[in-house]
């Protein structure tokens, strides 16, 4: 009986209409997370691109392998997967229809970096990751030219 009166009461409470540009109106946008994630990306696929299996059969060498190899893939796909989603989050949400004037190449260069974050999720490649990291400064470049600023593109690693 008492769970049928709230449910009754919560469905008679009028609900505040509520809206926003995006998922979370806080205005605040910044490509510098998409730099940091595509930089791990980077330095995940130099570390996979290093390693070097163990030679013979010991059990201790190869579980240590595996696992540093499976740290670094799982980190690398994470981070890849984390600057889609910065990336994303600056298309859909910040940039508008009015952006397009200025950068005519704003759509293909998002749509370029999102896949190639897919690839490098997919695969283990230097020059991919590299490629990347290229995009989101592209995208930086542009983000900082539309606000009517020039931040310098400046590396963590």
């Amino acid at each position: 009986m008492l769970p049928t009166a709230i449910f009754s009461l919560l469905n008679n409470l009028s609900a505040r209409k509520a809206s926003a540009h995006c998922d979370g109106p806080c205005g605040v946008y910044d490509p510098a997370s998409a730099r940091i994630a595509a930089e791990a990306v980077l330095s995940m696929t130099k570390k996979l691109l290093s390693l070097s299996p163990p030679t013979g059969n010991d059990p201790a060498a190869w579980a240590e392998y595996n696992n540093t190899f499976s740290r670094y893939t799982a980190i690398k796909e994470e981070q890849a997967q984390e600057t889609k989603a910065e990336l994303l989050i600056l298309w859909t949400d910040y940039f508008k229809p009015e952006h397009l004037a200025t950068f005519p190449e704003l759509h293909e260069t998002f749509w370029k970096a999102a896949k190639l974050c897919s690839a490098c999720k997919v695969n283990i490649n230097q020059a991919t990751a590299e490629e990347l990291l290229k995009s989101v400064e592209r995208v930086h470049n542009m983000f900082w030219q539309s606000k009517g600023r020039s931040d310098a593109w400046v590396v963590a690693s």
